[in-house]
């Protein structure tokens, strides 16, 4: 499933650099370390590989 929005998409690369141990899980915050807590590195990858053009900053909260 691709990101909906830049805010995601930041979101799971942020995360997914924390689950394979070139980032700090201290650092995570809000978004990120809740997806670092829920997803496999295997979604987390396909939500941080998602091309940004085209999205939106944010997602609308009705998606």
């Amino acid at each position: 499933m691709p990101a909906k929005s830049k805010a995601q998409q930041k979101a799971a690369g942020a995360a997914l650099s924390a689950k394979r141990g070139d980032a700090k899980v201290d650092s995570l915050k809000g978004a990120s370390k809740e997806m670092y807590e829920s997803m496999s590195e295997k979604q987390l990858d396909e939500f941080a590989s998602t091309k940004r053009k085209g999205k939106p900053e944010h997602s609308s909260k009705k998606d």
